[in-house]
């Protein structure tokens, strides 16, 4: 459900695996031109898909017998979506989240939003996630990820469904750091990005990425992770995918915030928002609320919703008061 660049990855994903695979489209032309030309004009005009995907804009259509729906749309935009999608899915249907993000306002992870809309059991919900950058994938580069299910059995046969000679996929039962890995590292990846487009080095870009994974593992073990996840693949795999990489839009957003752009200017480069722009307060409020502080996130909210200079966040960031390492990585010290 859902035909931007990872949906259409991911539905390739499967179907070279064997199975055959609907897309739901939003736009009518996506799903003609998938049908009639086996290629999305809109994100890989390049990429032949497989002659397994048949694409619809009609979500009935899409849904209808589906042993496994994926959902991959914008993180914010999942509850009302689903909330027109509940009735069309099976009881026993397997629900997978693609999306990395916290939902504004309940500051819910996409799993919680999935099962309280749906009203599935949560062991009928699994989350893809780790360092997968879509157009490498498109391009068949040898990737790893994680599948996340507390139902170890149903995490299995997702394995099995998206296991191909480029995409190796690993299992888990810790949905909870999974989806944490996901969510928070978009949002150091923009920190990352401004570090890049104020010309900072490798030094200043090891320290975002190693303290931001203290942040994400800090929130983790707080609300019940398993502290050994965020040094796998949904953890710092994905991280440094996301912050180094120039296919990250996160990344891309961030080093133009970084030039001096505007938050408009840096859309308009990127051709949308990046996602650590919107769950980046989210995340800050879901630290609040369980007492986890977390100085990178909150340096991020202030430069993309308060109008900080990024610059000055790097001196508020620098003259923060000294402490142990090992005391901030756990979930009691800030």
């Amino acid at each position: 459900m859902g035909a931007g660049s990872w949906g259409t990855v991911f539905a390739k994903i499967l179907a070279d695996a064997g199975t055959d695979v609907t897309l739901w489209a939003r736009r009518e032309a996506v799903a003609a031109a998938v049908n009639e030309h086996h290629r999305n004009p809109d994100y890989f005009p390049d990429v032949e898909l497989p002659e397994r995907v048949a694409a619809t804009g009609d979500p009935a259509a899409a849904l209808r017998g589906a042993e496994i729906v994926v959902l991959s749309i914008p993180s914010q935009t999942l509850r009302d979506n689903l909330a027109a999608w509940s009735d069309l899915i099976g009881p026993d249907t397997t629900l997978v989240s693609l999306m990395k993000g916290i939902e504004l306002g309940t500051t819910a992870r996409m799993t919680e939003v999935v099962a309280e809309v749906t009203g599935a059991d949560p062991k009928r919900i699994a989350v893809v996630t780790g360092p997968n950058l879509a157009r490498e994938i498109a391009e068949q580069q040898p990737t790893a990820s994680v599948v996340a299910c507390s139902d170890h059995e149903r995490a299995v046969a997702i394995q099995r469904a998206v296991t191909t000679g480029y995409f190796r996929p690993y299992t888990n039962t810790d949905v909870i750091g999974c989806e944490l890995g996901g969510a928070v590292k978009n949002v150091i990846a923009l920190a990352y990005g401004m570090a890049a487009g104020m010309g900072l080095g490798d030094n200043t870009r090891a320290t975002i990425i190693t303290r931001g994974l203290a942040e994400t593992t800090r929130l983790g073990i707080r609300l019940g992770a398993d502290p050994g996840t965020f040094a796998g693949l949904a953890g710092l795999g994905d991280l440094v995918a996301t912050c180094s990489s120039p296919l990250s839009r996160n990344h891309t957003f961030g080093e133009q915030l970084g030039l001096g752009a505007t938050l408009e200017e840096a859309e308009r480069v990127t051709k949308q928002t990046a996602e650590g722009v919107k769950s980046c307060r989210s995340i800050t409020d879901l630290a609040r609320k369980v007492g986890v502080e977390m100085p990178i996130c909150e340096a991020v909210v202030r430069v993309c919703h308060e109008g900080l200079d990024p610059r000055a966040a790097v001196a508020m960031l620098m003259g923060r008061e000294t402490k142990p390492e090992t005391d901030t990585l756990r979930s009691d010290q800030p």
